[in-house]
């Protein structure tokens, strides 16, 4: 019968603990059933389940194992698994995993106390919780200091949309974005992204900056406003502001385009995903002229939005051809996964409006950013303490993987 034992060795961190451990065990033919290990601040906290048959027994092991610590200056624990309980640990290896992500300015023990509260009352258990953001200096502090942790948890839900609205209140009234993900495959495996323009990869809205040129900034705005925030139909919309602008000179566009404002983050985000082999998309319900130029300025890969009419050098106030509302933005994403042999899983889209809705339902993984309180309630998930590169937070990676990127 197999004597299960679980050993801890807790202490300062240097080289060679975990080869002459592994040494030990394997003098007495141990067998490793499991093994983590962490290092905070040069502190080590080393966990390794063996198992023991007749022919390795306990008492030596733990004899050997001891002296050695003594040596390390490290304090051992030993704690004998029974095998019914070691069954039902193996067990539980099959048991859905989920990710829930906490990004904000700093980290504060009230935000682990609110995920954890959440976490038991959804009856899901933490297994491991990983620090993504960079290290943090006291002495130096940086104004644009940034904090991420991922929580890795076991368990289904006993109620997925109450846990998803206390994480939105807990996230609202700590000022810090949550993000809850089933743990699967895809997660880590997207490649495909897809953004909004006007205040998603620039800080404005264009045709709110036409409309001052236009001397209708007041108007414009107005019906802006109603539109993203669902109070009115996207398509008739834009054709009530385009036609206000009437007239304009398209040089305007130009002098536009040329101060355009992006995001912060926007530029490193992108850097990092077209090294991990992303594809990028620009799905606008803005106009191409500013489209393109994003896309050349950034390395977009395509680019979606509506053509603005332009006869003898002056805006017409029409729109050609078929307008990009929120269901053309679902099915361009959709034809976009397609055609790059992808499946709608393996994509993000990313927008501000009530128009992106059906792009990020559509989407494996659909960010509300900086949005609007609808779209903010109505997305699966969204930031909105960091710039677009709090995104790669989302995906698992850490500052020190882009960093390498």
């Amino acid at each position: 019968m197999t004597e299960i034992i679980l050993i801890n060795l807790t202490g300062r961190d240097r080289p060679g603990i975990t080869r002459d451990l592994s040494a030990i065990l394997a003098r007495h033919g141990v067998r490793i059933l499991d093994i983590g290990q962490a290092v905070i601040h040069d502190t080590l906290t080393l966990g390794i389940l063996i198992g023991l048959t007749a022919e390795s027994v306990s008492q030596p092991v733990v004899k050997d194992v001891l002296f050695k610590a003594h040596e390390w200056d490290l304090q051992a624990r030993f704690t004998p698994i029974a095998p019914d309980e070691y069954e039902r640990w193996v067990a539980a290896h099959g048991q859905p995993r989920h990710i829930m992500t906490l990004i904000g300015r700093d980290l504060r023990a009230d935000h682990l106390e609110g995920l954890g509260a959440i976490a038991t009352r959804h009856r899901l258990n933490i297994d491991n919780i990983t620090r993504l953001s960079g290290r943090v200096s006291v002495a130096h502090p940086d104004p644009e200091l940034r904090a991420c942790i991922e929580l890795s948890l076991r368990g289904t839900p006993d109620d997925a949309s109450a846990l998803r609205r206390e994480l939105l209140d807990l996230a609202q009234s700590l000022e810090v974005d949550i993000a809850f993900q089933v743990d699967d495959v895809y997660r880590r495996n997207r490649r495909l992204i897809a953004f909004d323009m006007d205040s998603t990869l620039i800080q404005t809205e264009v045709i709110d900056e036409l409309a001052e040129a236009a001397g209708v900034g007041t108007e414009v705005a107005a019906i802006t406003a109603a539109a993203m925030n669902g109070e009115l139909d996207f398509t008739q919309s834009l054709r009530r502001r385009v036609a206000l602008l009437e007239g304009l000179d398209a040089k305007v566009l130009e002098e536009i385009a040329a101060r355009l404002p992006i995001t912060p983050g926007a530029e490193r985000l992108i850097r990092t995903l077209r090294s991990l082999d992303y594809r990028t998309a620009i799905l606008s319900g803005g106009f191409t002229f500013f489209g393109e130029v994003l896309r050349r300025r950034l390395g977009i890969d395509f680019m979606h939005a509506n053509e603005l009419e332009i006869e003898n050098g002056r805006l017409t106030g029409r729109v050609r051809g078929e307008i990009v509302d929120g269901a053309r933005k679902a099915a361009l994403l959709r034809t976009l996964a397609e055609q790059s042999g992808l499946r709608l899983e393996q994509t993000i889209a990313v927008g501000d409006g009530a128009n992106d809705l059906p792009m990020l339902d559509a989407a494996g993984l659909g960010i509300a950013f900086h949005a609007k309180p609808r779209v903010r309630a109505s997305a699966e998930q969204a930031i909105s303490t960091l710039g677009l590169d709090g995104i790669l937070y989302l995906i698992g990676m850490s500052d020190r993987e882009v960093q390498q990127a």
